[in-house]
């Protein structure tokens, strides 16, 4: 068997894999050969009952479905290898349907925690700028990189709505909300030593910022006040989420995220019933029965 594994990992290094791909055939094939080894059982034994039962013992040992499709994968290229070699006379793995892969639904702040997160008092001038950044993500569901690289000339009727340019080199105009309005007011009267002028957000040397900087402050301020780290993209999904629960309109929020396609967007429908099924849980007295 471990000279079969071999065999396989050869032919994956010829087809120029990834050194982390050939891990993963060499863990997952690994793994089922511990399996039948266990059944006392050789790759010639293999029949229906035999894969159904391997799918079973990966799930008992707490696989998700993205992982196992991966071993279902793994093991159906190692079986069409062993058949190329003329060691098996069929694939018993060809015919096995993969589980549908879980939906990772994005992580949102609850509106009591963004209210939390912007009760952030700024002290110094680069907290008042990490103010005003807080504040744009989240008025403008922006994308960290985006909201980076937004310029003062991005702003348009006395800083109401902001021009971003998005994925696909795509430009949207964004309505911008009066809380961020005056936060960014407020840094830009209290910054100095700007190199680059047009830039909204600088750092220390007066140059615009990185989006790293940016993802560091935001960790740091979130820990200070007691919250569990918080991601910029999380900022955006709370936007998302919370616009689609106060107002329904979904195509609106898709064209302010700068989404393509409407599916893309429809993530967040099911973010909001999710919410809704917490309440129900919490609140309503036949919820446990």
């Amino acid at each position: 068997m471990n000279d079969l594994t071999q065999e396989l990992t050869s032919f994956l290094k010829i087809k120029n894999y990834s050194i982390h791909t050939i891990s993963n055939y060499e863990r997952d094939i690994t793994r089922l050969l511990k399996f039948l080894s266990k059944e006392n059982l050789t790759i010639e034994d293999i029949n229906k009952q035999t894969t159904s039962k391997w799918l079973i013992e990966l799930r008992r040992m707490g696989l998700g479905n993205r992982s196992i499709n991966r071993n279902i994968s793994s093991v159906k290229n190692f079986f069409k290898y062993m058949q190329k070699l003329n060691k098996v006379e069929h694939n018993p793995f060809e015919t096995i349907k993969a589980p549908k892969m879980e939906e990772k639904l994005p992580k949102t702040l609850s509106l009591e925690d963004v209210d939390r997160l912007l009760s952030f008092q700024p002290k110094t001038n680069f907290e008042f700028r990490d103010k005003a950044f807080l504040e744009l993500l989240y008025s403008c569901g922006l994308r960290v990189s985006e909201a980076v690289n937004v310029n003062i000339t991005s702003f348009e009727q006395d800083f109401s709505f902001v021009k971003v340019l998005g994925k696909g080199m795509k430009e949207r105009l964004i309505p911008v909300g009066q809380y961020a309005q005056e936060a960014i007011s407020d840094w830009l009267s209290t910054r100095d030593n700007v190199v680059d002028k047009d830039a909204l957000f600088t750092n220390k040397y007066g140059a615009r910022i990185s989006v790293r900087a940016m993802q560091q402050r935001l960790w740091k301020i979130s820990l200070s006040l007691g919250m569990a780290p918080v991601h910029p993209h999380m900022l955006r999904h709370s936007f998302a989420t919370h616009m689609l629960e106060s107002s329904g309109d979904l195509r609106s929020i898709q064209e302010m995220l700068g989404h393509s396609s409407l599916s893309t967007t429809q993530i967040y429908t099911k973010l909001d019933f999710q919410q809704l099924v917490k309440i129900y849980d919490k609140a309503h007295p036949h919820a446990k029965k």
